[in-house]
């Protein structure tokens, strides 16, 4: 009766509730303030090579292993041992300090529009200022994180709700506003040709934001054996989830082809294109800004839950279940609330020099936004490759493991499939590293480049250092051992 209790979800709850995990507004924005129009052929590239595979491979690594709760970490330590799985946990991690670096940027903006109604928030001061605030505002929630405040996840949850409904009605009444309107469509002669990329070095320094938008699904294995049938529910689900995430994108992209002309991009669309996308909706049908100011307020809400949250939970899968051989004591040392104080130190430590240190060299607070979020499309996508490296070792390992879902059941094509994405995400990360919309070898071309090489090495290298630390704090703590 338990058991039968524990398997309530259905195909449909495994898709919305991975639709909510993986899909968000601002990928369609990105994506085509990127590309323009071609990004419909990329989406389909991507969904049907890149994204299928990699959401069932999930599956399967959930299902077999359905009682661990690392995630990642969990099934690189029984496949490859603890060793490289605390490197897994570790990236798991440190991935995450662009994304938090920018974040408070994102409640910044969001504020400004919900407040002002505009985007001359962030113009109005210097950029040395404003990071200056970003990092306080950092400060603060790291405080609010610290304290468990449970409360703000809730409304985080409510206004991410609330955001996937604007998205989803923003797609509904742009693609239908032609019909029904007298709004023009900004994009003039569009023929199939507008939609082929040209393949250049160009296009590909943008493969990176793609796979960063469609990553995530592993976030969702837990629930792999809580659903009815396994072998039939998840991969329904997940198909179903592609369906969804592929029809948002296509016609949110079309839809923004609509709205800005695709040959001449906004400067700053990646930065306030969300709002330009609201208030042009509410143009379209008489509603002034009512539209955009409410989707400002629910993304602020949700930015500050999700800065909250990241803050906390990623840290607490690298410390939580730590092992003394790679990672140092004092490192996972607790106050009376429960909280890692030196995680958080070092989080603090880490984010405030990614906040700060690019204000030397980009002077412009549009453009900084802009390459934090093209760090974050070449940094983030590295914890996707460990997902690659745990089914390729399950495979190897085949006939110890028999899970209920298995996505691919010949050997050869399931490594190969494996191997593809490795390597997809791979190149997509190395290629990403170019800065975009910059004219070649200048000064600030130079800086963003330098800083999109040093960032990943510098925070993936740190993992290496903490082993030793942890070995050299053992050595140290043997004699009192002995004396006693």
């Amino acid at each position: 009766m338990a058991q039968s209790e524990q398997k309530q979800l259905r195909w449909y709850n495994i898709a919305l509730m991975s639709f909510i995990t993986v899909w968000g507004f601002g990928n369609v924005v990105n994506n085509y303030a990127n590309q323009g129009l071609v990004v419909v052929f990329s989406w389909v590239f991507i969904f049907a090579l890149y994204f299928i595979p990699y959401a069932l491979i999930v599956g399967q690594l959930g299902a077999t292993f359905k009682d661990g709760k690392g995630g990642v970490s969990t099934w690189i330590k029984h496949t490859m041992g603890p060793g490289l799985a605390y490197l897994a946990a570790w990236t798991y991690w440190v991935v995450h300090v662009p994304y938090l670096a920018q974040k408070p940027q994102a409640i910044l903006i969001a504020l400004g529009w919900a407040i002002n109604g505009d985007g001359s928030l962030i113009k109005e001061y210097s950029v040395v200022a404003l990071q200056g605030i970003t990092l306080a505002l950092f400060v603060l929630f790291m405080w609010v994180a610290s304290r468990g405040m449970k409360s703000l996840k809730i409304v985080g949850s409510v206004a991410g709700i609330a955001m996937f409904v604007m998205s989803l009605l923003y797609v509904v009444m742009a693609v239908t506003a032609p019909a029904i309107t007298e709004v023009h469509i900004a994009t003039t002669n569009i023929t199939w040709e507008t939609f082929i990329p040209h393949i250049d070095f160009t296009y590909i320094t943008t493969i990176s934001m793609l796979v960063f938008a469609v990553g995530g699904a592993e976030k969702i294995s837990p629930y792999v054996n809580s659903t009815r049938n396994p072998g039939r529910e998840f991969p329904r689900g997940m198909l179903i989830l592609a369906v969804m995430v592929a029809v948002c994108a296509i016609l949110g992209s079309l839809a923004m082809g609509m709205m800005f002309d695709s040959n001449n991009i906004p400067d700053d669309l990646m930065t306030n294109g969300q709002y330009y996308a609201f208030q042009k909706l509410g143009e379209y049908y008489h509603l002034g800004n009512w539209l955009m100011v409410i989707y400002a307020v629910a993304n602020t809400l949700g930015q500050i839950a999700a800065l909250v949250f990241s803050i906390d939970a990623p840290l607490k899968v690298l410390l939580g279940d730590a092992d003394s051989r790679y990672i140092p004591q004092k490192l996972c040392r607790t106050n009376d609330a429960g909280t890692p104080v030196n995680g958080y130190l070092m989080t603090l430590v880490l984010v405030a020099i990614l906040i700060m240190l690019p204000t030397l060299g980009i002077g412009d607070m549009n453009d900084l936004y802009k390459w934090l979020l093209n760090l974050n499309s070449v940094v983030m996508p590295l914890r996707y490759l460990w997902v690659f490296v745990a089914f390729i070792a399950v495979l190897r390992l085949a006939e110890k493991y028999s899970p209920e879902y298995v996505f691919i059941r010949n050997r050869k094509l399931a490594l190969t499939v494996g191997i593809w994405c490795f390597a997809f995400t791979a190149f997509a990360c190395l290629t990403g590293i170019f800065p975009k919309k910059l004219d070649a070898f200048t000064p600030e071309w130079i800086f963003q480049l330098s800083l999109n090489i040093a960032t990943p090495v510098v925070l993936v290298g740190l993992g290496f250092i903490f082993p030793l630390l942890a070995r050299r704090h053992t050595r140290g703590q043997k004699p009192a051992v002995r004396s006693s």
